[in-house]
């Protein structure tokens, strides 16, 4: 059995992390080099690193801070934010980062994925989708959740594993922020049709919520941000408790 995932998230904004409820209201987390050093030393199995508003500024991820962050861990490290081309992956790669995040820009154009699949590999592609349930039906939405499309999250899941992406990042826009626990039945619904890895993401709160997510949601890996820059929950205690729940995690 795979072991699961545990993978703090780094939302930058101006340089600095930051991080909000339901997408709103950011507030400042401290240094993103600083930061990532940490997680890398206590135990975190991979990060993200979201430029929450590259996509909305229609800016270019800063490359240069992607540099500092990859020298300074030694586990492998996501970026997202927006990316619209293979030239931008080209980019992000060269200086360091193992994988790149894209949203908004695969749902405006689905072909990037064939497109950065072709020629950087699947292992190297993660599509996040970013959805809120609406009247009993979960609707993708856009630029960091504040435009809905017409999508639906499990049919657009199913097209970008078709497409050739290694993995999805799933954030409820429900839960982000609300520390209420993951969206657990739309993730186990996810992981049952899907045959790639699912990373949930809105909601953390407690350490049985991650556990939650792993035994319920049947996610592959986890992802949270403000339990983890402001100490509310250690990364070992988390694993520690995962494992004394027989989830196989790396400690």
């Amino acid at each position: 059995m795979l072991t699961k995932r545990i993978i703090p998230c780094l939302d930058i904004k101006n340089g600095r992390t930051v991080k909000g409820v339901n997408f709103l209201e950011l507030r400042d987390a401290g240094d993103p080099v600083e930061l990532a050093k940490i997680y890398s030393d206590s135990g975190a199995d991979e990060l993200v690193f979201l430029d929450i508003t590259a996509t909305e500024q229609k800016r270019k991820t800063l490359a240069d801070l992607v540099l500092r962050v990859a020298a300074a861990v030694n586990i492998p490290f996501t970026v997202g934010g927006g990316i619209s081309s293979v030239e931008d992956v080209d980019v992000l790669l060269q200086n360091g980062a193992d994988k790149v995040s894209i949203n908004s820009s695969a749902v405006k154009n689905p072909q990037l994925i064939n497109d950065l699949v072709a020629k950087f590999g699947s292992q190297c592609i993660t599509v996040a989708i970013d959805a809120k349930e609406v009247n009993g039906e979960w609707i993708v939405h856009l630029v960091g959740g504040k435009v809905p499309t017409n999508l639906n999250l499990f049919d657009w899941a199913k097209e970008v594993e078709e497409r050739g992406a290694g993995e999805i990042l799933f954030t409820s826009m429900n839960h982000d922020g609300t520390k209420s626990g993951f969206a657990n039945e739309a993730l186990a619904k996810l992981s049952s049709e899907r045959s790639i890895p699912i990373i949930a993401s809105g909601g953390a709160g407690t350490i049985q919520h991650f556990c939650d997510t792993f035994i319920e949601g049947k996610s592959d890996a986890a992802l949270a941000a403000s339990v983890f820059h402001f100490k509310e929950i250690e990364i070992k205690d988390l694993k520690m408790e995962m494992r004394a729940q027989d989830i196989e995690v790396r400690l």
